[in-house]
């Protein structure tokens, strides 16, 4: 009989380094936050078995963000890039089968949603979304547009830096972690409403992807790395579990 693995020592957040609920600068957590003290809630048994996310239906494409959407013979228009990187454990080993899926907006900064009113042009082939699932060692790759940065209406003139949103699914419902992927050397990332509710720097930093010319394709394609940690000192930060994952 196989003995389990050595399980890492959990290290509790510091919730110093993590936004208050409340934080008046990112106008939206005003009406959000609560008014009373936190209660943690078990889960239970339908939390923890399911349901199951269709790691077995994923298409060949789910991962190609510049072909899953665009018709035959054409491409979405903007920058072409390869995000990679290595989901891992506390203990820094990497953690397999976990379903990743990305949304994004396009690279004019406009999500292909009806409920996106900004005036950057949808584009015809381009649908924002993808999936993935993590190889043996926690390894992950997908190819897509580098998104556009675009205004919204937190203040006067606040504008978001160019992102894409992560989701991690577990085995069970309450195995989801949501977490924003930034690129390096954007000037919008320091004065964000919502990226300054994060007090630590050393958690912003992070969430900003490496660019990473080493694996360029030529005549194609620049690569951004941006590597994901679960627990431990090093936990990547996750919007929708500030207080821990």
């Amino acid at each position: 009989m196989s003995k389990s693995p050595p399980q890492g020592g959990f290290f509790p957040r510091n919730f110093k380094t993590h936004p208050p609920a409340l934080t008046p600068a990112y106008k939206s957590s005003v009406a959000r936050s609560p008014k009373l003290a936190l209660i943690s809630i078990g889960n239970g048994l339908s939390e923890t078995t399911g349901p199951v996310f269709g790691h077995e239906e994923l298409g060949p494409t789910d991962n190609d963000l510049i072909a899953n959407y665009s018709a035959e013979g054409k491409s979405p228009i903007g920058e072409r890039i390869i995000v990679y990187g290595k989901l891992r454990d506390e203990r820094g080993k990497g953690i397999e089968g976990v379903l990743i899926e990305v949304w994004q907006a396009n690279s004019a900064g406009r999500y292909r949603h009806p409920n996106d009113k900004y005036i950057g042009p949808l584009d015809p082939n381009f649908g924002g979304c993808g999936r993935t699932i993590t190889g043996q060692d926690g390894y992950y790759e997908f190819r897509t547009i580098k998104p556009g940065p675009y205004p919204w209406p937190n203040g006067i003139n606040d504008w978001r830096p160019s992102h894409i949103h992560f989701s991690l699914f577990g085995s069970g419902f309450a195995q989801r972690l949501i977490t924003q992927m930034y690129f390096e050397g954007d000037p919008l990332i320091k004065i964000c409403p919502i990226v300054n509710t994060i007090p630590d720097q050393k958690s912003i930093a992070l969430l900003i992807a490496r660019m990473d010319m080493a694996n360029t394709i030529p005549m194609d394609a620049r690569a951004y790395e941006f590597n994901i940690a679960l627990r431990g000192r090093r936990s990547t930060f996750f919007e929708n579990r500030p207080e821990g994952n």
